[in-house]
């Protein structure tokens, strides 16, 4: 019997997955500050992901992430939308596909 060791955050299914598969995960649970650590590596890792294969699975992933810490800051989709939306208000979207070239600024005398 051999043990891989990966050390990183995981979705909640996989141990229940790995088992189907005659496999057992090794796990524990993580402290607070430690689980917001190990979200903010796994949001890294899938961006990183997203970069090399620019799989729309990835972006799903990414997705996860961000609510995964959306929870652990106690902000709801809801909420999290609202502010998006607010924002987007504001100042935009990227709909328009502009790219900011340069800013002339008048002379100040």
């Amino acid at each position: 019997m051999k043990t891989i060791q990966y050390n990183k955050l995981i979705r909640d299914r996989i141990p229940e997955i790995l088992k189907s598969k005659g496999k057992e995960a090794i796990t524990e649970v993580l402290a607070p500050q430690d689980y917001l650590d190990r979200l903010h590596e796994k949001l890294d890792e899938e961006l990183e992901e997203y970069h090399e294969t620019c799989s729309i699975d990835e972006l799903v992933d990414l997705v996860e992430v961000i609510y995964g810490i959306l929870d652990y800051r106690c902000v709801t989709k809801e909420e999290f939308e609202e502010i998006r939306w607010l924002k987007k208000e504001k100042r935009g979207s990227f709909e328009k596909r502009l790219l900011l070239k340069g800013v002339i600024e008048p002379d100040s005398e």
